[in-house]
């Protein structure tokens, strides 16, 4: 079968109504806190968020500054990695993932937070889409309300599947509500879907290894900051193991998955630029948006 990757558009963007820091005094050059679950090298999120600074008119060590910091796969590490950015007074931290997202709302309730690739409120990150309150702002991706589309597709694809095998993070909060989305919707195409949690990338190996899991006949992954970080990992054990294997993003694909549905993370990635641009301008809110990225 051709390797195909199906991208939807269901990623919202909301500005919520964060409190917005001070417009840049003259002269200031505004500093950007970036706080990223994966590593220098495999990370998504900084590319296209810098392309977009720069369309803006920002330019790195001149007119911005951005301080990253990666936590190549370690939740534990986020805390003294956002104590860092606190430290440096930041005018902004951009925060991709539930994980990242959540360590900065408990490291700080002034400074704005832009989140991205976040399912804002199964995260808890907020309350409420259009009344949030607090110093958020940024994209809320609602991958969880897409799981029975995903699995009819995946169906469609790969037909004859019975036992499903579905991965997740059971650590992100997020995840546990679209694993109970895609488990009712799994049983009500006649699969029977399987649990395999994952809390960190070394289990990544457990969950995949025929031997000591359950028997499953295809794969589905739920992407976040953990899955994503083993992308590579990951397509390599269901090519291994000659499963096939639905996916939630694209980036899954790229690294030698089967097939994707799920929004455009690049697309995000970009808008959140705008969002950070609004802020440093001193622009308090504007109205919600729906990124329409198609690939």
């Amino acid at each position: 079968m051709d390797r195909r990757a199906f991208l939807g558009t269901l990623a919202l963007a909301v500005l919520l109504a964060a409190s917005p820091a001070k417009a840049q005094q003259a002269g200031k050059v505004p500093h950007i806190g970036m706080i990223m679950f994966g590593s220098r090298e495999n990370a998504i999120a900084p590319a296209p968020f810098r392309e977009r600074l720069l369309e803006l008119g920002y330019v790195e060590g001149r007119t911005v500054v951005l301080e990253m910091r990666y936590a190549s796969g370690r939740e534990e590490a986020l805390p003294e990695l956002l104590s860092e950015l606190l430290r440096l007074r930041v005018d902004v931290i951009y925060a991709t993932g539930d994980q990242a997202a959540l360590a900065a709302k408990r490291a700080t309730n002034t400074i704005p937070i832009v989140m991205v690739a976040c399912d804002a409120l199964a995260a808890g990150l907020v309350d409420n889409l259009s009344r949030p309150g607090g110093n958020i702002t940024g994209l809320s991706c609602l991958s969880s309300d897409i799981s029975s589309k995903r699995l009819a597709l995946f169906r469609e694809a790969v037909p004859g599947v019975s036992r499903l095998g579905v991965v997740w993070n059971a650590g992100d909060s997020g995840k546990k509500i679209e694993w109970r989305n895609t488990e009712i919707a799994a049983r009500a195409l006649g699969m029977t879907p399987t649990s395999l949690e994952v809390r960190s990338p070394k289990e990544i190996d457990v969950a995949l290894t025929p031997t000591t899991r359950q028997p499953v006949d295809a794969l589905m992954v739920l992407g976040d900051a953990l899955t994503i970080f083993s992308r590579h990992r990951i397509s390599e054990l269901a090519a291994k193991n000659s499963i096939p294997t639905m996916y939630s993003y694209r980036e899954f694909v790229e690294a030698g998955g089967l097939i994707s549905y799920g929004p455009a993370l690049p697309a995000m990635y970009r808008r959140a630029a705008d969002y950070v641009d609004k802020i440093l301008k001193g622009e308090a809110r504007g109205p919600p948006g729906r990124a329409t990225h198609h690939i």
